[in-house]
């Protein structure tokens, strides 16, 4: 297994891996009060039906991707290799105006899963952005993808926001609000 960084010809490589994500859990997220009186409260539980997320790279991904291994954006993207094929994939942009480190994708190959790949490329994130003395690295997940939620807990993220109309507006009905995590550096 080897860790370096991404060049922009292994991306055939990346759209290969399949970051298929399933949950049984999802995070509640219950909304209380009105106006500038509102809180949130959030906890675990069990979904009525498991969810399987495909996570295909989308162009969107694929462009940010490409630009930070080109060279045009500031930022850190990390391929892990096993036998020549991408079996991970860590990218994160730079954002001097918030002083973060903003993580754009996280991807472990299924089969890959389990094997702290993920934890050595987030760890590769992290002295990333002591490097460039940012503030914190910032992530975020959906409520219904409960393995990366854990996941950001374990490496020490903590909840700090949440969009509840980030691809629709019933998000919070589907169960699929995005939560907004920082893992502060000071």
């Amino acid at each position: 297994m080897e860790i370096r960084p991404l060049k922009p010809m292994d991306l055939d490589g990346v759209r290969e891996i399949d970051a298929t994500a399933e949950s049984a859990q999802y995070l509640h997220i219950e909304r209380k009060g009105e106006g500038l009186s509102t809180s949130w409260s959030l906890s675990p539980r069990p979904l009525r039906e498991k969810r399987t997320h495909r996570r295909a790279l989308d162009d969107e991904q694929a462009l940010a991707l490409k630009q930070i291994a080109a060279g045009v954006e500031e930022g850190i993207a990390l391929l892990a290799e096993h036998d020549g094929a991408a079996v991970a994939v860590a990218a994160a942009r730079h954002d001097p105006t918030a002083s973060v480190l903003r993580l754009l994708d996280l991807r472990v190959d299924f089969d890959f899963r389990r094997q702290g790949l993920a934890s050595a490329l987030m760890f590769q994130i992290v002295q990333e952005a002591r490097r460039l003395e940012t503030r914190a690295v910032m992530a975020n997940a959906n409520a219904d993808n409960f393995p990366a939620l854990q996941f950001l807990a374990k490496l020490g993220f903590e909840p700090t926001g949440l969009d509840t109309h980030w691809r629709s507006n019933h998000d919070l009905v589907k169960e699929s609000v995005v939560l907004f995590w920082y893992l502060t550096l000071d």
